[in-house]
């Protein structure tokens, strides 16, 4: 059973940091591009970002919101992906989703669509 199970959301204030897990079983790992997504209250989820394979370099993607704060990696051996929020701000509240891609890398196509597996979400909230 293939299943991504994250942690680390919290409530926290602006500029703050948090760091995100998301840790996988019952697929091999290290074969899927992992994504990073979002989803506020009343909107639709966002992608927010990527990592490749090692195959092609542990490449990373990021949405213009994310670009300088967030940094996502990845341990393989670990089976887990992270997503380091720094200098968080009241707009990053929402819930983070990690997903499994099921389509070959292309960081300029980072649809939900792109994703076949997710897990349940964390809260994540920002105070003013």
């Amino acid at each position: 059973q293939v299943q991504l199970v994250e942690s680390g959301g919290g409530l926290v204030q602006a500029g703050s940091s948090l760091r995100l897990s998301c840790v996988a079983s019952g697929l091999t790992f290290s074969a899927y591009s992992m994504g990073w997504f979002r989803q506020a209250p009343g909107k639709e989820r966002e992608f927010v970002a990527a990592i490749s394979t090692l195959g092609l370099g542990h490449s990373t993607t990021y949405t213009d919101s994310a670009k300088g704060r967030f940094t996502i990696s990845r341990n393989n051996a670990a089976e887990t992906v992270y997503l380091q929020m720094n200098n968080v701000k009241p707009e990053d509240t929402a819930v983070y989703y990690c997903a499994a891609r099921t389509l070959p890398w292309q960081p300029t196509s980072t649809f939900v669509s792109d994703f076949g597996t997710w897990g349940r979400g964390t809260q994540v909230t920002v105070s003013p």
